[in-house]
């Protein structure tokens, strides 16, 4: 990959037509190094976040090395390329032939569901193997978060016991696990969470070997500053103290977005300004899902080849390259009232949920990756006062 130290010399330099991701792997190994040192038990990183190789390798030299994966193409690229890594397949619904494959051909051995005839399923895939470890997924409150992700998986409290007794049957090792949404607020979701799935652990009278707090640890936006990471794990470990489980018993969390989020940002050219419309080469369908999907503030910063632009702004509606009207940004951006064709917005805190949203609808997709170091330049801890040691 080409380097650069900003994204500014990049777009002097290459002028580029397609989207650019500008990456800074030290921001990922940064956030990697934070969760192994302070979270007291496995981090799996939940690869759907960001599978590009300049994060998976920044992370995998920082020790990552559980991954949760969740479709044969994510177990492949992390089996191949990283032999000592531990794969947990963590999504609750899969083919018979996808769970086979996964335990025969790449030993695979952790498997999560949230009802009874997936459980059948796994049983049969792997013909009752007697190596398994099995997560079974409740459902939980995700009030605290900004994206809740509640209704599509995940057993109720009425299904647990019964499921949880069925699964302590046939697992070499059983966990229980939850998800309270993606970029939750409130750290005390956690602890209700944890409260929520005890309950259904004493009503079920198993063992239970491990606690999966699953994924929802927030990265910084605008207008939205979570509390220091390590409030997070203080809360967890508290919870996990009152849990009716091993003494021995694991915990495990599967962190996306707070591992990657900031250390990318997208660079769009803008194609037309048309009165207080603009349109660019990326969207909704590309890099710029986020930025579409979710009612979120994104940090843009406007970047000319030659000259200065005007300090005054006003509000543009952003349209991405395709057909179709649904393509454009949820919010208007605040942008130079001179804006004009040939400039680039760089979108920050997109290095989740950007490059693997791309969907290459209506021939558009193509994008191009950079490294940046400008944040190589400062101490990173003073940069990110999200990833402050735990006491």
């Amino acid at each position: 990959m080409l380097t650069f130290q900003t994204p500014l010399d990049l777009v002097r330099d290459l002028r580029p037509e397609a989207p650019v991701a500008c990456v800074r792997p030290e921001r990922v190994a940064l956030a990697t190094g934070w969760f192994q040192e302070n979270f007291p038990g496995e981090v799996l990183y939940a690869v759907k976040a960001n599978p590009s190789l300049w994060a998976l390798d920044a992370m995998y030299q920082a020790g990552q090395r559980w991954f949760d994966v969740a479709s044969p193409r994510e177990i492949d690229l992390i089996a191949t390329r990283y032999a000592d890594a531990t794969l947990a397949y963590m999504h609750p619904v899969k083919s018979r032939s996808k769970i086979e494959w996964a335990y025969k051909e790449r030993d695979v051995r952790i498997f999560a569901l949230d009802c009874e005839a997936e459980l059948a399923k796994i049983l049969d895939a792997t013909d009752h193997a007697d190596d398994l470890t099995l997560v079974v997924r409740l459902a939980v409150s995700n009030s605290g978060a900004q994206m809740p992700l509640a209704g599509k998986f995940g057993c109720t409290a009425i299904e647990a016991p019964a499921l949880l007794a069925a699964a302590r049957q046939h697992a070499d090792a059983l966990g229980v696990s939850f998800h309270v949404g993606s970029q939750c607020m409130d750290p005390g979701a956690y602890r209700h969470a944890m409260s929520s799935v005890s309950d259904a652990i004493i009503d079920a009278g198993v063992i239970v070997d491990i606690v999966d707090v699953g994924g929802g640890f927030p990265a910084h936006y605008p207008g939205m500053t979570p509390l220091d990471l390590g409030a997070y794990i203080n809360v967890i470990k508290d919870a996990f103290e009152d849990m009716p489980v091993l003494t021995n018993a694991d915990l495990w969390c599967e962190p996306g977005r707070a591992l990657v989020a900031s250390a990318g940002s997208m660079l769009a050219k803008v194609d037309l300004v048309r009165d207080d419309a603009i349109y660019l080469n990326d969207g909704a369908f590309g890099n710029l899902y986020d930025a579409a999907r979710c009612d979120w503030a994104f940090d843009v910063r406007v970047h000319r080849v030659q000259g200065d632009t005007s300090r005054e702004t006003r509000a543009f509606t952003a349209f991405g390259p395709t057909c179709d009207s649904i393509d454009r940004l949820s919010r208007p951006l605040n942008l130079p009232i001179d804006l004009r064709e040939g400039d680039y917005l760089e979108f920050s805190t997109l290095g989740a949920y950007g490059v693997a949203m791309q969907s290459g609808f209506n021939g558009f997709g193509d994008t191009l990756t950079a490294v940046m170091t400008d944040a190589a330049q400062v101490d990173l801890e003073t940069r990110a006062p999200e990833f402050r040691r735990v006491d």
